[in-house]
């Protein structure tokens, strides 16, 4: 029920949380036109083109969802059965245009299904081996289903069983999907239904907000009206049991975690304005498309360090000593965002592989997009996920969209492995496309977004967009095994349905389906989509394209401009990514394509020794960039003091130079044998939860040309799932302030190998500076993953 507008300033003056507001209302937006039946004009197309999803004789198909746009055109989407099977990766849509011709379709098949639909596995033995697959308790085990799996695109005859229970933790609940092959009986893959995020928070995030109840009798319950009765109770730390939070005055929490109705407030306020952006800016009723709002429960489990969305409500444990709720703005909307996933698309981006980093994606995307369109004051947009409830308990947020592989994990450019990765890590190639897309590479307001081998800079065309092609291409032409490359079915990945999405929206070779194109190669992310004509364009190349200079003094390149289509134009050249101290003149500032510049950059005394990329820009009818290194020596210019900078790098000293948590160092003897020597570093072991930390401070003399940080790793596990990181090793660059400068890499129990492994990173970044080498040691709450370290070195010259 909404407040009279005279108790507004007494809730305000009351510091606590305004009950009420008007709900936001859509925009206009045009009548569509009318579509006689247009599940019948599909199913005529289908009829006439079976050939578009690979169809046969032996098949059937069902209607999953209709859409209609505007103008008329019609998108329905279906599922597929073979011989009365259930075939996964078999949806498809087909799209028929205004006049209701055939207009193409969307298709996960490569080739049509010819498969024999005997066992030669029995269900007995899929059911024992999926018992087997499940590291927590176990509650039920459901009867095994034989099905098509065509995931990759070519099926094959499959089991698929549910095992239920409580995760390793006791306290998350898991539902997971087994898959077996019915012919050989080997493993294809497992995913849990319940998709959850795990940190610790240390504050309530939503600030002063308004939200929407219900009055009963004398009091206020936390049901929205204005949101589908969506509703938000209280767990009491318990696992079992959801009490609904009432209040006397309608004026809720106060801010702390002290007062359960904060945190609730947070969760009341993340789903509705989920449930708004979604409905306003995309024309989708609710996460469910139905007009429904979301249940959330808050208080969840003992010191529980999750959130998680179990197909159907939201669930937001209180973290470590239950002080820090995980109701963050953007974690609520990621996950109600697997919600709209889940009920777009036929169960969903399959949630392994590609798919599966396109579909956790999806949810950081439009997580993002609800915290700017929100905009609160405590919690404004950005483009990190996470960053207020301090997962990595460093400072340092979960994930990085304009540089994902920041977090030491994700794939910030595709490669052949993104595949074989982590779904929360595969997906860094789609939010940094998205970043791109919304905002630019190179140096932006955000972050620094670095561009994937040769690509060329771009221009963003505004997140909202982004957003929306994205959530087109989502909407009506993504299928549950849409993929980031696919050899051998190109019309089924995610560049290619978001051009098609752009082309829906702004038309094609639209200055937006350009951007598209060039977002996509600047993840690595390559295509066989049409060419557009530009019209005018430019080149810009360096010579040389790297130099040093001793700080005080200054060094120039030769900035080359072409023309390489159309007619010569004026390009304004600028610089950015400088260090501190220094700045850039370029004579002539603006030149004519074809012809040329000299940029000079200038230092001051104070400009710290380092390693700097400097962009230089570009600005026409397009902007095009390209890369500079400029080297800042140490003062005078002369290495002050080369050779080893460790003490004690093979720890045959014991604990001397070092910090340690207790144990580390030390003999392992044949348990786990020195790379050299007796004694090494071991992080890790314990099978259980724990976290081991070493470290050693160094002084990096400046002046030098190679500073070389190197170490033998030795990583084995008894983590038996092949494709999740349970345990972790992370190095890191820490600063005299305490601040993380830089993550170097981190390894898993994915990342296991006999014997030892020689790593090494580059430290000249950091040259002059006085730096904390660290290694961080993380274990779940079972099964052991061990990291040996040894003959550590920081060689200078």
């Amino acid at each position: 029920m909404r407040r009279p507008l005279a108790a507004i300033g007494a809730a305000l003056l009351a510091g606590g949380l305004l009950t009420v507001a008007t709900p936001a209302t859509a925009a206009p937006t045009p009548a569509p036109v009318p579509v006689p039946n247009p599940a019948a004009r599909a199913a005529a197309a289908l009829r006439a083109n079976p050939g578009a999803v690979q169809g046969g004789s032996a098949e059937s198909y069902q209607v999953y969802r209709t859409k209609v746009d505007a103008d008329g055109s019609a998108h329905v989407r279906y599922t597929r059965t073979y011989r009365g099977l259930r075939v996964h990766g078999g949806d498809f849509v087909i799209h028929t245009a205004p006049g209701g011709g055939y207009a193409g379709s969307s298709v996960g098949l490569t080739a049509p299904l010819t498969l024999g639909t005997t066992a030669k596995v029995s269900a007995a033995t899929a059911k024992k081996a999926a018992r087997a697959q499940f590291t927590g308790k176990v509650t039920t085990v459901g009867a095994p289903e034989l099905f098509v799996d065509a995931s990759s695109g070519t099926g094959r005859l499959a089991w698929e069983t549910v095992v239920s229970g409580w995760a390793a933790d006791g306290q998350t609940p898991s539902r997971l999907h087994v898959v077996t092959d019915a012919t050989t009986g080997k493993l294809i893959g497992t995913y849990d239904e319940i998709e959850s995020v795990s940190g610790t928070g240390h504050s309530l995030y939503a600030g002063s907000v308004s939200v929407e109840t219900t009055q009963t009798g004398s009091v206020y319950q936390l049901i929205d009206p204005a949101h589908g009765n969506g509703s938000t109770c209280d767990m009491n730390n318990g696992t079992s049991t959801c009490t609904a939070f009432v209040d006397a005055d309608n004026t809720w929490g106060s801010g702390a975690n002290a007062n359960r109705q904060s945190a609730a407030i947070d969760a009341h306020f993340g789903a509705a304005k989920t449930f708004d952006y979604f409905k306003n800016v995309h024309g989708r009723n609710g996460i469910f498309g139905d007009g429904r709002g979301v249940p959330s429960r808050v208080h969840y489990g003992q010191n529980y360090d999750n959130a998680f969305w179990d197909g159907a409500r939201m669930t937001y444990g209180d973290g470590y000593a239950n002080v820090s709720p995980l109701v963050s703005l953007d974690v609520a909307a990621h996950e109600m965002t697997h919600g709209v996933t889940d009920n777009v698309v036929p169960g969903g981006l399959t949630y392994a592989g590609e798919s599966g980093g396109l579909n956790e994606a999806s949810s950081d995307i439009f997580g993002t997009m609800v915290e700017f369109y929100a905009n609160t004051t405590a919690d404004p947009g950005d483009y990190l996920i996470g960053e207020k409830i301090n997962i990595n308990l460093d400072g340092t947020p979960l994930r990085y969209m304009y540089d994902p592989a920041q977090d030491g994990w994700s794939d910030r450019c595709w490669s052949t492995a993104t595949k074989n990765k982590d779904v929360h890590f595969s997906s860094g190639v789609a939010n940094h496309f998205f970043f791109n897309l919304a905002e630019r590479t190179g140096s932006t307001a955000y972050g620094f977004s670095p561009i994937c081998g040769s690509a060329p800079g771009m221009v963003g065309i505004g997140r909202d967009k982004a957003a929306k092609i994205w959530f087109r291409a989502l909407d009506v032409y993504f299928t549950s095994n849409t993929s980031y490359v696919n050899p051998t079915n190109p019309a089924n990945t995610a560049r290619a349905y978001t051009l098609r999405a752009a082309t829906d929206l702004y038309g094609s070779c639209s200055t937006e389906y350009r951007a598209v194109q060039a977002a996509w190669t600047a993840v690595n992310v390559a295509g066989n989509d049409a060419t557009c004509s530009t019209g005018s364009d430019f080149g810009v190349t360096l010579s040389p394209t790297a130099g040093a200079v001793d700080p005080g003094g200054s060094v120039a390149t030769t900035v080359a401009t072409t023309t390489t289509s159309g007619s010569a134009q004026p390009v304004t050249l600028s610089a950015t990514g400088l260090p501190s101290g220094a700045t850039a003149s370029f004579s002539p500032a603006t030149v004519t394509s074809g012809g040329s510049s000299t940029l000079t950059i200038t230092t001051t005394a104070a400009t710290p020794p380092g390693v700097y990329t400097v962009r230089v820009n570009g600005a026409g009818s397009v902007t095009r960039s390209t890369s500079y290194t400029l080297t800042v020596r140490g003062s005078g210019g002369s290495c002050t003091s080369p050779g080893q900078q460790l003490g004690n790098p093979g720890f045959e000293s014991g604990v001397t130079g070092w910090a340690q948590t207790t144990g580390v160092i030390g003999q392992h003897g044949t348990r786990q044998p020195a790379h050299s020597g007796s004694w090494s570093a071991w992080l890790g072991g314990y099978g259980s939860t724990h976290a081991d930390t070493l470290t050693q401070t160094v002084s990096l003399p400046a002046g030098c040309t190679s500073y070389n940080f190197s170490f033998w790793l030795h990583i084995d596990s008894a983590e038996t799932n092949i494709g999740t990181a349970y345990d972790t090793l992370r190095v890191q660059v820490i600063g005299s302030t305490g601040t993380v400068l830089a993550t170097l890499a981190t390894y898993s129990n994915l990342d296991r190998a006999t014997g030892y492994d020689r790593k090494s990173f580059s430290l000249a970044p950091y040259a002059g500076q006085t730096v904390t080498l660290k290694f961080t040691g993380t274990e779940d709450a079972s099964l052991q993953t061990s990291f040996v370290l040894d003959d550590t070195a920081v060689d200078v010259s």
